[in-house]
C-alpha cells in the first residue's frame, strides 16, 4: 500500500471517529449547558453583588445559594397559592394586570403559554393529525380550541402545529373532518415526533405506548 492511499485511509478513519465522537458528545453538551444556563440565569437572580462584605445576608454570594432560594420561593408561593384569602389576593392581582393598557397583553400572552404547558388547563394533550396543505399532505399538531365559533366560523377548530428543531410552531384554523384524532400515543411522544423533524418513528412510538399499557 502507497504512503499517499495509508494516508487517505488513515484521514478517513480519523474523521469517522470525529463525527461518531460529535454524535456522542453534542446531545450531552447541549444538554450541559442548557441546564448550565438555566442554573447560573437562576442562581443570579437575586442582586447579591449589590450587598456589602459584612452583611449577614452575605451567604448569598456562594454558588447555587440564589438558585436554592428562588426554588424554594416558588414552591412557597404555589403553597400558599392554594389557600382560600391568598388564592382570592392573586386572583383579583391577576384580574388588575390583564386589564392593564399594555402590560395585559404581555401578561395574559405569557400566562396562556405556561397554563398551556403545566397549568392545570393543558392545551397541548390532544395530539391530531391535521390535513391543512394538500389531501394527502399531513401536519402533526394538537388542538387548541375545539370550536372557534367567536370568530364567525362554525364547524372549525384551532390546531397548533409546532416547527421541527425550532420552539416555534403555527396555529391554523381548518374544518373538523380536515383533523384526525391521535389516541394511540401521548401528547409527549407526538411533540417528539413533530419536533424532531420525524426522526422518532411513529412505528417506535406506537410499539413502545403498547409495551408500557402491557
Amino acid at each position: 500500500m502507497s504512503p499517499k492511499l495509508r494516508f487517505r485511509l488513515l484521514l478517513s478513519r480519523i474523521l469517522r471517529y470525529f463525527f461518531q465522537g460529535l454524535l456522542i458528545l453534542a446531545p450531552i453538551g447541549v444538554t450541559a449547558f442548557t441546564l448550565y444556563w438555566g442554573f447560573v440565569t437562576i442562581d443570579n437572580i437575586l442582586p447579591r453583588d449589590l450587598l456589602p462584605l459584612d452583611h449577614p445576608l452575605n451567604i448569598l454570594k456562594y454558588k447555587g445559594v440564589g438558585f436554592a432560594i428562588v426554588l424554594i420561593m416558588v414552591v412557597f408561593v404555589g403553597y400558599i397559592s392554594s389557600s382560600f384569602i391568598v388564592g382570592r389576593l392573586i386572583d383579583m392581582f391577576d384580574h388588575i394586570l390583564e386589564r392593564t393598557p399594555f402590560i395585559k397583553y404581555i401578561y395574559s400572552s405569557v400566562k396562556d403559554v405556561f397554563d398551556a404547558f403545566v397549568g392545570e388547563k393543558k392545551k397541548f394533550d390532544h395530539p391530531v393529525l391535521v390535513n391543512v396543505y394538500g389531501e394527502d399532505v399531513w401536519e402533526m399538531g394538537f388542538i387548541t380550541q375545539e370550536n372557534v365559533n367567536s370568530l364567525g366560523l362554525e364547524g372549525y377548530m384551532a390546531v397548533y402545529v409546532p416547527h421541527a428543531y425550532a420552539i416555534t410552531g403555527k396555529v391554523f384554523i381548518v374544518k373538523e373532518e380536515k383533523v384526525r384524532p391521535l389516541t394511540n400515543i401521548s401528547a409527549g411522544e407526538a411533540m417528539k415526533f413533530a419536533v424532531s423533524g420525524g426522526v422518532t418513528h411513529i412505528t417506535e412510538i406506537v410499539s413502545h405506548r403498547q409495551s408500557e399499557v402491557k
